[in-house]
């Protein structure tokens, strides 16, 4: 009886043994492929030039580590006060459109909303080309297959959100028809924009040798600002218009 006792305690333990060696050999193969699938490829500042795939190298991340803060200001710095001196164009754009503003006070609740929406729709346009760039899963030469359906994705997200802003602006807050109509009409179009803008702006830094990480973002931001606030005071006058609204 203990014999037969002791053989079955030595095969469970075999059995153990077996599983155990299984799942060790499946954790070294996924390690494996996870190390294959992290190769270092070249940074951004050597492809660029050719077209290849913008990443930041290992020793670029050890040196991002390891810089002083000054250094990295010295770096951005003429990007930011350029791209600054370049959203002044919103406070032109205000002063030009100031009779519509004072005769539509509505307008002007929703320019934070249309900026900030604008930025975000952008935003992630910019990280998602970023991150494929980094990875090497897209070229420059993959542009405009990516710029296409970044546009057509802003485009649908715009038209949803703004039936549902439109909505909710008219129903629930009690914001003119007229008013409200401009809104629908104008998130499309600016996530559209800012989603196109968000994929041009990367792959346009890596065909010029740039750095993509330092200047992407803000020059979508101001371009995205700067349009989008155009294009929702152009399309404010024409709704207007259809509306019997003399401005």
């Amino acid at each position: 009886m203990p014999s037969k006792q002791n053989a079955e305690e030595s095969s469970v333990l075999r059995e153990l043994k077996e599983t155990i060696q299984k799942q060790s050999n499946k954790i070294e193969t996924l390690k494996n492929e996870l190390s294959k699938s992290k190769g270092v490829t070249p940074s951004a500042g050597h492809a660029g030039g050719h077209g290849g795939p913008a990443d930041v190298s290992k020793d670029g991340l050890i040196a991002y580590v390891t810089k002083p803060f000054y250094t990295i200001t010295t770096k951005r710095i003429g990007w930011l006060g350029l791209f600054l001196c370049s959203l002044s164009m919103t406070a032109v754009i205000m002063n030009g459109f100031e009779h519509t503003l004072a005769k539509q006070l509505e307008l002007a609740y929703f320019v934070p909303l249309l900026i900030g929406h604008g930025g975000n729709t952008g935003g992630q346009a910019v990280g998602t080309v970023l991150s494929a760039l980094s990875a090497g899963i897209v070229t420059v030469k993959d542009a405009p297959k990516i710029v296409g359906k970044e546009l057509l994705s802003g485009l649908l997200g715009g038209s949803i959100l703004g039936a549902f802003v439109g909505l909710v602006a008219h129903f629930a807050m009690g914001i003119s028809m007229h008013v409200s109509t401009v809104v629908f009409f104008t998130l499309p179009i600016l996530s559209a924009i800012a989603s196109t803008l968000g994929a041009i702006i990367p792959f346009a830094c890596v065909a010029a040798g740039q750095d993509p990480s330092v200047i992407a973002g803000p020059a979508m931001t101001s371009f995205v600002d700067i349009t989008g606030l155009l294009c929702y005071f152009l399309i404010a006058n024409q709704i207007f218009s259809m509306f019997g609204i003399e401005m």
